[in-house]
């Protein structure tokens, strides 16, 4: 069974994010879709929000979990996940040159794990939680939002920032 670690900090999903899982539900025998834990970031929605919302997501697709991670590397995560892949999106430059280096990065701590790269289609290419949160706010901003994340999470995004 080949199984791949999708990561992110998903907070919150997007129509980007969910482009990756259907893409990773095919291409995996078993697609886990961890939320890694930075402690130097700010997180908008609670760890335990965003992995409700992931399930949500997730339930068309048989083959996919959710989980999270804390103070571990995510292809040392994978390992534990029982991984052999690590699914990334690629959709600018900018995060080609950051994956790269990543991947020969996780290469180093172990090479049994591969990174593979998708890149997303045009219309979402440049869809990214913080792209999304920057929208939030202007008259009319649940109408723009929409078009970026998945209608169940618009739900919950339109909850925790009405005025």
């Amino acid at each position: 069974m080949i199984t791949a670690v999708y990561a992110g900090s998903f907070d919150p999903p997007t129509n980007g994010h969910l482009w990756m899982i259907e893409k990773g539900a095919k291409l995996f025998d078993s697609l886990v879709v961890a939320i890694g834990l930075n402690p130097i970031k700010a997180y908008s929605f609670s760890l335990e929000e965003r992995l409700a919302m992931l399930q949500e997501m997730i339930t068309p697709f048989h083959n996919v979990t959710v989980d999270s991670f804390e103070n571990q590397y995510l292809v040392m995560y994978a390992q534990t996940a029982g991984a052999s892949y690590i699914l990334r999106g690629i959709r600018t430059q900018t995060d080609y040159e950051y994956e790269r280096s990543m991947c020969y990065i996780n290469a180093d701590i172990n090479q049994q794990i591969e990174t593979v790269f998708l890149m997303p289609p045009r219309e979402i290419a440049e869809v990214s939680s913080s792209f999304v949160k920057s929208l939030i706010g202007p008259a009319g901003w649940e109408s723009v939002v929409s078009k970026y994340i998945p209608a169940s999470i618009l739900k919950k995004v339109t909850e925790r920032f009405k005025p």
